[in-house]
């Protein structure tokens, strides 16, 4: 028995994906724009990897009271001092940096001795510092992932199509990262090396995307040596679409039990990803696919070799 959803799924399409291409061109400008203007005006809202600090975890006997806990914490002598509950009972995620001429691990003890204090019967579930030398470090290796990471993927789409693919994929992905950023920046959700884990992960669905867009497209080049571009396009997108809908939708479906029900922890996580997942599928169609529409393509591959059917090749 098939699911009712999947079986009225139409099984051809006939958009016109090039015709939107300007709009879309358009849009994502005005979009980076955005991400960008938020950088500059609001920032990233970095963790303590990346900017040092410390992070206690908590369980207080009566109801969090929010504000008692950040006065405590900057009177112990805490700065940028945060307090997140975690949504069930009376846990909280507490946050603060310490002063550059501080030592850390002292600062940490007087904020736990003075939250016990204040608050008998309060229980540190755990605590984590990470120094600032530390913090410029993780942020080197962040960056430096992201980039090695989008390096080899160029290569790779290079040699395995032609140059413009890699370049079209390229400047997709980049599309992906700022917009990302640009969503946590506004949002202001916390920037840690969870985050990077995340990003990592929507650079590598996004290039899988673009992997399957370029080969279907590859392909009818081969059949089509004559069709121009912009049609091509519009087949090869056509022919792939259910694929993509299905592909994207299961992933979202996948990850929004966590994105709901996963917490203020999980949320900057699961969040990028789902933001990942449908602006990966967004660029490859609108912001790879124009540039190689744009630069051109060779078409002296050969032809394709129509496939023959199994009982057909036992003859």
């Amino acid at each position: 028995m098939r699911w009712p959803f999947i079986r009225n799924l139409p099984r051809d399409f006939d958009f016109d994906f090039v015709r939107l291409a300007p709009i879309a061109a358009v849009l994502s400008a005005i979009l980076i724009a955005g991400s960008v203007g938020s950088f500059i005006v609001r920032g990233l809202n970095f963790g303590i990897d990346f900017v040092g600090g410390a992070l206690i975890e908590v369980q207080t006997q009566k109801p969090l009271d929010i504000g008692g806990l950040r006065r405590v914490m900057t009177e112990a002598g805490g700065e940028d001092a945060q307090v997140q509950s975690l949504g069930a009972g009376n846990g909280a995620i507490l946050r603060y940096r310490v002063p550059s001429d501080a030592d850390l691990n002292q600062s940490t003890q007087t904020v736990k001795t003075a939250l016990q204090k204040a608050f008998p019967g309060i229980e540190i579930r755990r605590a984590e510092t990470v120094g600032g030398k530390v913090s410029g470090e993780l942020a080197r290796s962040g960056a430096i992932a992201l980039s090695v990471a989008m390096l080899l993927m160029l290569l790779y789409i290079w040699f395995r199509f032609q140059l413009q693919f890699g370049l079209g994929a390229i400047v997709a992905v980049l599309h992906d990262v700022v917009l990302t950023l640009g969503v946590l920046s506004i949002a202001q959700l916390e920037v840690s090396m969870t985050s990077i884990a995340a990003l990592l992960t929507v650079i590598g669905y996004s290039m899988n995307e673009k992997v399957i867009t370029f080969d279907r497209l590859r392909e009818n080049l081969r059949k089509y040596k004559t069709t121009p571009l912009g049609e091509i396009i519009n087949r090869s997108e056509n022919e792939r679409l259910s694929r993509t809908l299905i592909t994207g939708s299961t992933a979202i479906i996948a990850l929004s039990g966590a994105l709901f029900l996963g917490g203020p922890v999980l949320l900057p996580l699961v969040f990028t990803m789902v933001f990942g997942v449908i602006i990966g599928t967004y660029s490859s169609i609108y912001v790879a696919l124009p540039i190689i529409l744009l630069w051109g393509v060779r078409r002296d591959d050969e032809d394709a070799i129509p496939l023959k059917p199994a009982d057909a090749r036992r003859r």
